[in-house]
C-alpha cells in the first residue's frame, strides 16, 4: 500500500486536486498500485478551521505518507493575517518537516500549444527544460538577516547567501542523477565572478562532477543565463542552480511555455517512506486563482502532470508516470482546451471535462 497526502489547498486547488486525484485512481486501477488517499486542510482552509495554516495532524499525514499531493494556497482573504499563520506558511512548514531541499520544476512547450508562447515559434519550438533549484539555503534562511536601526535614524536590511559543501553536494547529485535520465546534460548556473558564495558552489559541483562522467557539463553566470533562456532555450537539458537564482530563472522558464496552468511541480528531499523513495511533495505552479474558484475552468493539467512526476519520484512507476504525460499530448494534440489556453477553432471545455478527457485516454493507452 503507497499512502498518498492529499492537501486540496484554497481556490481553485479543490478543483484541480479532486480531478487530479480521480485521474491516479484510474491509473492505480489499471495497474494495480494499491494507492490510498488521505485528505486533509493546509492552508487558509486549515486557518478557517484551526487557526494555523498547517495543523499538527495535517503535518503527521504528511510525514506518515509516501508523497503529498498539494493544490495551490492562499488569497487576498488571508492577507491581512498576521505574517506566521499566513497560508503560506503551510509551505515553508512541510518544506522543512519534510526535509525537501530540490524542487524540480520542468519547462515543456507542448506542440499543440506553441502559438501560446509570447516567443517567435522557431525559437520556443521542441523545448524541455528541467530547473533542479536549491529549496532551503541562500538568501532566503542565511542569517544574520532583518532591518536594523542606525544611529542617524536611518535602516539596514541584511540578507546573508550561505551554502556549506553538503548542501550543495546534494542538490548536485539530484541534478546529475536527472540529467542522467534526461539528455546528459547539465548547465550549472552561478555568479562565482562576483560572489564567494556561488564560487564554492562551482568548485563543488565540479568536484562531484567526477561521479557523473557521462553527463556533459558547463557552467553559466545567472545574468548570461537569463539572457540565454530567451535568445536560444533549446541550448539547455537540465538547469541546477541556487534558491534565489532558481527563484527567478524557473519562473522565467515556465513563461516559454505561455501559460503556468500547464507547469508542475515536484519538491525532493532526504527523507525516505517506507519504500525507500524520498518522501516529495508535488503541486502545480499556479496560485490559488479565488477569482475563478468554483466556476469549472480552472485548467487541472498542471497538477495532474505533477501527479505524473510524483509517481516517477516517489512511487516508481514510470509506465504509470509516461500513461499520464501521454494522455494530455494527446488530449492536447486532439483539440481540447481549457479557458487558459484556448483559441479559436479548438474546442472549450471545463476543469471537469478536461480531467474525464484526460482519464478516458489513458484507459485507452495500451500497456
Amino acid at each position: 500500500m503507497k499512502k498518498i497526502a492529499v492537501f486540496p489547498g484554497d481556490g481553485i486547488g479543490k478543483e484541480v486536486v479532486r480531478e487530479t486525484v480521480e485521474v491516479l485512481k484510474i491509473v492505480d486501477k489499471k495497474y494495480k498500485l494499491s494507492l490510498e488517499f488521505e485528505e486533509a486542510l493546509v492552508g487558509g482552509s486549515a486557518y478557517d478551521e484551526y487557526k494555523t495554516p498547517l495543523p499538527d495532524s495535517s503535518l503527521k499525514l504528511a510525514k506518515d505518507s509516501d508523497a503529498v499531493l498539494l493544490g495551490a494556497v492562499g488569497g487576498p482573504k488571508w492577507d491581512g493575517l498576521d505574517y506566521s499563520v499566513r497560508p503560506e506558511r503551510a509551505l515553508l512548514g512541510l518544506r522543512s518537516e519534510l526535509g525537501l531541499f530540490a524542487n524540480l520544476r520542468p519547462a515543456i512547450v507542448y506542440p499543440a500549444l506553441v502559438q501560446a508562447s509570447t516567443l517567435k515559434k522557431e525559437i520556443v519550438e521542441g523545448v524541455d527544460i528541467m530547473v533542479v533549484r536549491e529549496l532551503t539555503g541562500d538568501v532566503y534562511f542565511g542569517k544574520p538577516r532583518g532591518v536594523e536601526k542606525l544611529s542617524d535614524g536611518s535602516e539596514k536590511g541584511i540578507n546573508t547567501m550561505v551554502y556549506t559543501t553538503p548542501e550543495i553536494e546534494r542538490i548536485a547529485k539530484v541534478a546529475f542523477d536527472v540529467a542522467r535520465k534526461r539528455n546528459k546534460k547539465l548547465t550549472s548556473v552561478d555568479k562565482a565572478n562576483v560572489l564567494e558564495c556561488t564560487e564554492l558552489w562551482r568548485k563543488v559541483v565540479t568536484k562531484v562532477h567526477k561521479d557523473y562522467s557521462d553527463v556533459e557539463l558547463n557552467h553559466m553566470y545567472v545574468d548570461n543565463c537569463s539572457m540565454q533562456l530567451i535568445r536560444y532555450p533549446k541550448q539547455f537539458d537540465v538547469i541546477v542552480t541556487t534558491n534565489l537564482f532558481g527563484d527567478i530563472l524557473s519562473d522565467e522558464a515556465a513563461m516559454l511555455t505561455g501559460s503556468i496552468g500547464m507547469l508542475p511541480s515536484a519538491s525532493l528531499g532526504s527523507r525516505l517512506s517506507s519504500s525507500g523513495s524520498p518522501i516529495g511533495m508535488y503541486e502545480p505552479i499556479h496560485g490559488s486563482a479565488p477569482d475563478i474558484a468554483g466556476k469549472d475552468i480552472a485548467n487541472p493539467i498542471a497538477t495532474i502532470l505533477s501527479a505524473s512526476m510524483m509517481l516517477k519520484y516517489s512511487l516508481n512507476s514510470e509506465k504509470a508516470s509516461s500513461d499520464i504525460d501521454n494522455a494530455v499530448l494527446n488530449i492536447l494534440n486532439k483539440g481540447y482546451r481549457t479557458k487558459d489556453i484556448y483559441e479559436d477553432g479548438k474546442k472549450l471545455v471545463g476543469t471537469k471535462e478536461m480531467g474525464r478527457l484526460i482519464g478516458e485516454e489513458i484507459l485507452n493507452e495500451k500497456r
